[in-house]
């Protein structure tokens, strides 16, 4: 069966509405985090189309898009600058090989990124597919860096308890979180996992001279219910892995492109490193596509024989569509002063989340980075909910009454809207925010 909107629809082809939607993914779909059991007796919600922060469904109701499609979207779904790019580039070619062959826009994406760092700091782009690959590149190219440089003995990854990095096999082995990696925990990079800065400096001397590299996320968890990092803990470690020779990996997948204030997280410490990883907001949440950003003393140890080569690379790398969506991305940041705009909107929502956790005693902690926030919620006097209830999943069940649409993480309800929201729809996301905090709190769930 052919799936045609209405609107482009011809009269010999069937007509699909939204309960054969339905069906035929409960027939046939795999969703990603999913009890699938519980799907298949659920009522999905389709989406259908989006317009600025908006969603809307295949009934034609619309929500606020409260955690940009998975932390993705910048400037609004349908912007028409990208849509523009997106198809200019697709007049020409959607998308060539690089594997061998080089293309022009994935050339100008790379000067850009690399534009946004001090001369010497970050000076090569390594294009892949989404963020697990991004980090299977940057530690990848840090493990066979010690290879080539004479220190083959290096081999340690140092990663922080509950992190998360992505759900490729490699990725995986470095985070912190079970649920991700547990059916594969023989498999993987030997890694270390430290609960904070003092277990870094706390580490012997024979445990540095066996470390390649620390990965982190910048500034905030994201996947560890939005917890953030104490101020200048990143500058420490910045200054502990130049002190001891080690490289400082950063997963600025979820953190990148505006989410926490600056463009990347780490320019809030005012710290390169020696690999930033980079998707989701890349292309403004439009096509999949990611960035592995090394500097020049990496990239060196590289060049010779054909040995010497990074094997690694993915059908769609440099995507021409994808590079052209980021570079339109880029140029909205400048031409709709996007960074400019935040500070305003990051306390407008900081005051109305203040007013709300004070009404609510469901509302145990509001944590908050730019405009990424986790509103943890947990029973009166701070107990936390049995696992069984699923507070979280049941107060996003409930906000799509309110017309806004987010996940939680367990029982912490993310708030990460696209950077371009308003000050109005913002005083709309938290109205809803706090009509499900009502409706919750009725049901019985604080006690």
């Amino acid at each position: 069966m052919q799936f045609l909107s209405r609107r482009t629809a011809c009269a010999h082809i069937v007509l699909v509405d939204t309960e054969q939607w339905i069906a035929a993914d409960k027939a046939h779909c795999w969703h990603p985090f999913t009890r699938q059991a519980e799907w298949v007796e659920a009522e999905p919600l389709v989406l259908v189309s989006g317009e600025g922060v908006w969603l809307q469904d295949a009934e034609g109701r619309k929500y606020i898009d409260g955690n940009a499609s998975i932390w993705t979207n910048i400037h609004g779904h349908n912007h028409p600058y990208i849509n523009a790019a997106i198809k200019a580039q697709l007049e020409k070619v959607a998308h060539t090989s690089y594997l061998g062959f080089a293309n022009p826009r994935a050339s100008e994406l790379a000067q850009r990124l690399c534009d946004f760092f001090p001369e010497g700091g970050l000076e090569r782009v390594f294009f892949s597919d989404d963020g697990s690959t991004a980090v299977e590149c940057a530690v990848k190219m840090a493990m066979q860096y010690r290879l080539q440089t004479g220190e083959p003995e290096r081999t340690q990854l140092l990663a922080f308890d509950q992190a998360y990095h992505g759900d490729t096999l490699g990725a995986a082995s470095l985070g912190g979180v079970g649920a991700f990696s547990k059916c594969c925990q023989s498999f993987g990079y030997p890694v270390r996992r430290l609960t904070g800065l003092g277990g870094l400096l706390g580490l012997s001397d024979a445990e540095v001279q066996k470390t390649a590299a620390v990965i982190i996320e910048p500034l905030v968890q994201g996947v560890n219910q939005i917890k953030p990092w104490p101020d200048g803990m990143l500058a420490e470690i910045r200054s502990w892995c130049d002190t001891h020779g080690v490289h400082l990996i950063l997963d600025e997948v979820m953190t990148g492109f505006g989410r926490t204030g600056t463009m990347f997280a780490c320019q809030h410490e005012g710290v390169t490193p020696d690999f930033l990883c980079l998707a989701k907001g890349l292309t403004g949440g439009y096509l999949p596509l990611a960035a592995t950003m090394v500097g020049d003393s990496v990239y060196q140890a590289f060049l010779g024989d054909a040995e010497r080569a990074f094997y690694y690379g993915h059908s769609y790398t440099a995507n021409q569509l994808g590079c052209a969506a980021a570079l339109a991305n880029l140029d909205l940041f400048e031409q709709e002063k996007t960074l400019e705009k935040l500070p305003a909107k990051v306390l407008l929502l900081e005051s109305l989340l203040a007013a709300i956790g004070g009404k609510y005693h469901t509302v145990y902690e509001v944590r908050q980075r730019g405009l990424v926030v986790g509103i943890e919620l947990r029973q009166l006097g701070g107990e936390v909910f049995h696992a069984a209830h699923r507070v979280g999943e049941r107060f996003c069940l409930l906000a799509r009454k309110h017309r806004l649409l987010t996940r939680p993480i367990l029982n912490t309800i993310v708030i990460m809207p696209p950077l371009s929201i308003s000050h109005d729809e913002i005083e709309t996301m938290c109205v809803a925010l706090e009509r499900t905090l009502k409706e919750l709190e009725q049901e019985g769930f604080s006690k």
